[in-house]
């Protein structure tokens, strides 16, 4: 009871700030974490993966000349994706075991997937021996938001500080999704720690060309310090390929 007293005191809704430079230009991102991305992508054959709207899946096939598919199994934005970007791209919501890709993007979407390892072992499925990984993602769960739950307060490390409980009790003063555990909230929430993630990646025979890891305030000593790096990495940027390696089973995959 103390513990969600205190979340209410330093609870209050606050608008998040739009993503107009983001909408204006939807490839800013890909292009920050990936200088070589014209190289990757260029008339590659693209899968955008978890499209939403299908903004950057449209950009990368008319920037680039790329042919791309983009993967979105919400209804809602499926439908819009096409009706805006229908005559560039090809939207589904899942793809066949033929589909083939040189390159796969993930952006923003690593720290949701429900079972993020049957995610990433479908990835490695859908590449070509060779082809290319490009995940980009943040903030990580340990990091300062990692919870997530800025839109009412700002309390730094809230998933570390408070019992799960009280957040929940507290945040449905603001969403009514009837979410009880971090799992279930408003595109879910997996717990992805850097840990996690990596022997994710290692399982999944997947082999790490490029790893960037972001500090706070830009203090990216810290990503490189044992146990400060979880707490002080925000985002995460890899660049992996898929080898001839068989990865190993997706059920040992799972833990924290």
């Amino acid at each position: 009871m103390i513990a969600e007293m205190i979340l209410r005191a330093f609870s209050k809704e606050s608008r998040q700030p739009a993503e107009t430079t983001l909408a204006q230009d939807p490839l800013r991102l890909l292009r920050t974490s990936y200088a070589n991305l014209d190289a990757l992508v260029r008339g590659a054959r693209v899968l955008d993966h978890g499209c939403g709207y299908g903004d950057q899946a449209a950009a990368l096939a008319g920037e680039y000349g790329a042919i791309v598919t983009g993967l979105e199994t919400d209804p809602e934005h499926l439908a819009k994706a096409r009706m805006l970007h229908g005559n560039q791209v090809r939207f589904l919501d899942r793809l066949a075991p033929s589909d083939v890709f040189d390159v796969i993007v993930s952006q923003n979407a690593m720290e949701h997937y429900g079972d993020p390892a049957g995610v990433l072992s479908a990835m490695r499925h859908s590449l070509r021996e060779g082809g290319r990984l490009l995940i980009t993602f943040g903030p990580p769960w340990f990091a300062p938001y990692g919870h997530h739950m800025q839109f009412f307060c700002k309390i730094p490390w809230l998933n570390l500080l408070f019992p799960e409980s009280a957040v929940m009790k507290v945040r449905a003063q603001f969403r009514n999704d009837g979410a009880q555990r971090y799992e279930e909230v408003q595109s879910g929430l997996n717990r992805m720690t850097l840990r996690k993630f990596e022997r994710l990646v290692r399982g999944a025979g997947l082999d790490v060309v490029r790893q960037q890891y972001t500090g706070v305030r830009g203090w990216n000593f810290l990503t490189r310090i044992p146990v400060l790096r979880e707490l002080f990495t925000v985002h995460v940027t890899v660049e992996l390929r898929r080898g001839a390696s068989v990865p190993a089973p997706v059920g040992a995959l799972v833990g924290n």
